[in-house]
């Protein structure tokens, strides 16, 4: 007979975790304890029964016995097919199981499973649980103590009528004094202390633990809660957006509706004044078709029927009418045309009505979400101070898009609220920006979908610009540009927190130094003055080292491969290599600055060409387009010279100046996707874009220290989505733009800070490369697109 289910939640819970047993998976029947204490139905002929070790039991045989058994656990293997139940099977001198929880192994009685003691705490509970509920509505009996059903003690299984009194530590199993003594005691050397002992450590141990899982109620309730009320708004979010979509889309249809009256009310005016027109004119022309054809009738009748004299009568009068109508000017040509035509262009409004709409949402969570920034710690008075937040999954995973709810307030020492601002970029990553009034101790609280991110609340100290130390890392130094003039920005060492004022931030995509390469000096491996750097498809990394006058060539891993070249003025020698590219072939392609001209080698080194002499004035960036074509950036001519790999010339563009088509001492350059040429322009501190003919398309970027402005930017590439990389040289920083210019991050460089980066690549397992002139190394950050 099936059992009744208890209607109570916690009665059903206590039912499923200690009524049920583990082998059959059903309430206890005739619950049984073994010597480990663990407890099973004793359900004669399966349960404890099929436990018994025997060969059978780890057979694979198909499970035929269950017509007589209830269902089994799945990792139970049950009899061969000639027995019907283990019960009947088991040998009478096969007296050992073994525990199907912690797989010890014990002796079974002399009779068997019957003989195992009986666990009357859990009998008793069982009896408790089946009572009638008391229609008064009476609250249930208590659950019965330990011992409290019968008084009787454990007896052991091995010797008769002999109660437990002691346990084996070493077997984690209780026992009768016989078991301790004799010569065929099976716990010999093992350490055993009296049950009553360990019994009094295990309930304090229970205890303890009860104590720490019970301590975890509250925080679990206010997390039920938490997240119910999540679910809850989630709904009502559903609701909303559905009544605002509903509500939108019955607007769009009134829109639509009255938009059609008003066209078929203007279709009806406008025909009918052409009508107007049309018919007056119509009016005009029969009027003027009948005169003539009544004149006609009577002079024709009068001609051919009139005498002498009536002729002579009306000769003057038809006269004057025949003249009359002859010189009448009639409307002859049309007053109106039959143009009436509906144009809508659907197209265009269908496309968008297509795409009407977005559910904005994120994946976000607070409690991964991180906070970063010096505003997190320091902020100057008077002067606004930011900090990022990087937005994070449930798994720690970054969050690309925008749109989450941040709230962010600042609370003064006196209580007061400072002027904050949330920028939103749009990529998972915000920059929030506050600007402290006073000194003293200021409270940042974040919040994301109202809840604290990580570490919120921050502590952040306001202190005088007076009292700000000045950072000993922002050394400055003159470099001379390799254009020939001094240049006047100056590169700086930027320590870990550098962007921690407003405009400047660390970077919120969370890179990092994979490895760097080189020191100063003229070995294998070592540089001086670093400028070029290049990728290629078979894992290579081309570096110009240009005061040593030759290329450096590496694998993706950073691990030299070769070195070549020579200093000299002759083809295949070197005069200050700049910039360096690798084309489809694995030519490298090196201009030559002080040569003025550009130098082809195999991948091997080996010189094979050159092009562009008596051209070039100081060539300095380089690259191959799609095309094949040889794009050389010229420093000193302060154009862009473009050439077929045989040298002949295709096109030039760019002079002297500050307009869209001139430069100020441009230095490298990279080909996008679209075989767009992408430029940057040192001394005019921006980037800018041409197509393959070189007519402008856009510029970005502008003079200064934050998001998207350059100190003379230098290094540039472009990754498979169309973003812009740029090295911005006085500013000692890599920034990341979108394919339109727009800022979105910062390449992180804390781990290693650059000083003065030159030429940056992108490698084939898609690391950011860049040559750190002032350090005399290259390095390799990871790079998340």
């Amino acid at each position: 007979m099936a059992r009744r289910e208890p209607s109570s939640p916690v009665v059903r819970q206590i039912d499923q975790q200690f009524l049920v047993c583990s082998i059959c998976l059903d309430r206890y029947c005739n619950p049984k304890v073994l010597p480990c204490l663990h407890t099973f139905c004793e359900r004669t002929p399966v349960c404890l029964s099929i436990c018994v070790l025997h060969p059978s039991v780890t057979s694979r045989s198909p499970p035929i016995c269950l017509s007589v058994c209830p269902p089994l656990h799945p990792s139970v293997t049950l009899c061969s097919p000639t027995i019907l139940c283990l019960q009947n099977y088991i040998p009478a001198q096969s007296l050992s199981l073994s525990c199907p929880v912690c797989r010890q192994t014990s002796i079974l009685p002399e009779r068997g499973v019957p003989a195992l003691p009986n666990n009357f705490f859990i009998t008793n509970l069982m009896e408790v649980l089946q009572r009638d509920p008391d229609p008064h509505g009476a609250p249930p009996a208590p659950l019965p103590p330990l011992g409290a059903a019968t008084g009787q003690p454990l007896c052991c299984p091995n010797h008769e009528g002999k109660v437990m009194e002691f346990y084996c530590e070493t077997c984690e199993t209780a026992m009768c004094r016989e078991c301790t003594e004799g010569e065929r005691r099976e716990h010999r050397d093992h350490r055993t202390v009296p049950l009553r002992d360990v019994l009094e450590q295990h309930k304090a141990a229970l205890q303890h633990q009860l104590d720490a899982v019970r301590a975890r109620l509250p925080q679990l309730a206010a997390a039920v809660g938490l997240v119910a009320e999540i679910s809850r708004q989630l709904g009502q979010r559903r609701a909303e957006a559905e009544a605002e979509i509903g509500s939108s889309f019955d607007e769009l249809e009134a829109t639509l509706r009255q938009r059609r009256e008003v066209l078929l009310r203007d279709l009806e005016a406008t025909c009918a004044a052409k009508q107007q027109v049309l018919e007056a004119q119509l009016e005009v022309l029969r009027q003027g078709q009948e005169s003539i054809l009544s004149s006609c009738a009577f002079t024709e009748q009068a001609l051919h029927h009139g005498s002498a004299t009536e002729v002579l009568l009306v000769q003057k009068q038809m006269g004057e009418r025949l003249r009359e109508l002859a010189a009448r000017p009639f409307p002859e040509h049309p007053h109106e045309n039959a143009q009436l035509e509906f144009r809508a262009e659907p197209e265009g409004l269908r496309r968008s009505i297509q795409n009407l709409g977005v559910l904005l949402t994120t994946s976000a969570t607070a409690h991964t979400t991180v906070a970063t920034g010096e505003g997190l710690r320091q902020a100057v008075v008077g002067q606004p101070c930011s900090l990022s937040v990087t937005t994070k999954d449930k798994d720690g995973a970054l969050v690309r898009s925008g749109g989450a709810r941040l709230r962010f307030a600042v609370t003064g020492p006196d209580g007061t609220a400072a002027e904050t601002e949330v920028q939103d970029n749009r990529n998972g990553t915000y920059e929030l920006v506050y600007t402290p009034r006073a000194e003293g101790d200021f409270v940042l609280s974040i919040l994301l979908y109202g809840q604290p991110v990580r570490g919120s609340p921050f502590r952040a100290r306001a202190l005088r610009p007076s009292d700000v130390p000045p950072s000993p890392e922002e050394a400055k130094r003159r470099v001379k540009s390799p254009g020939g003039g001094h240049v006047r920005q100056k590169a700086l060492r930027r320590p870990a927190s550098m962007y921690g004022s407003a405009k400047r931030k660390e970077n919120p995509i969370e890179d990092e130094l994979i490895f760097r390469v080189g020191s100063r000096g003229r070995e294998k491996g070592e540089f001086t003055n670093l400028q070029g750097i290049s990728t290629s498809s078979a894992g290579r990394i081309v570096v110009a080292d240009s005061n040593n006058q030759c290329v450096q060539v590496f694998s993706n891993e950073g691990q030299f491969r070769l070195r070549f070249g020579v200093r000299g003025r002759s083809p295949g020698q070197l005069q200050r290599p700049t910039g360096v590219s690798v084309d489809t072939n694995g030519d490298i392609i090196v201009a030559d600055y002080d040569n003025r001209w550009v130098s082809v080698f195999s991948p091997e080194g080996k010189f094979k060409t050159k092009l562009g002499a008596g051209r070039l004035m100081g060539p300095k960036g380089v690259a191959v387009d799609r095309n094949g074509h040889i794009i050389v950036v010229d420093n000193k001519a302060c154009c862009v010279f473009i050439f077929q790999p045989n040298g002949k010339l295709v096109a030039r563009f760019g002079s002297r100046g500050t307009a869209e088509r001139q430069f100020a001492g441009p230095h490298f350059v990279a080909v996008n996707n679209k075989n767009e040429i992408v430029v940057t322009d040192f001394h005019n501190h921006s980037v800018k874009v041409y197509n393959a003919e070189g007519e402008f398309l856009f510029k970005f970027g502008s003079h200064g220290e934050g998001n998207g402005q350059f100190n003379a930017p230098t290094g540039v590439a472009v990754d498979s989505n169309g973003n812009i990389i740029v090295a911005d040289w006085g500013n000692s920083r890599i920034q990341v733009f979108d394919s339109a210019g727009s800022f979105l991050s910062y390449i992180n460089t804390a781990a290693d800070p650059l000083y003065g980066p030159q030429g940056l690549a992108l490698t084939s397992d898609g690391h950011v490369v860049v040559a750190d002139s002032g350090n005399h190394c290259f390095k390799a950050y990871r790079y998340l697109q």
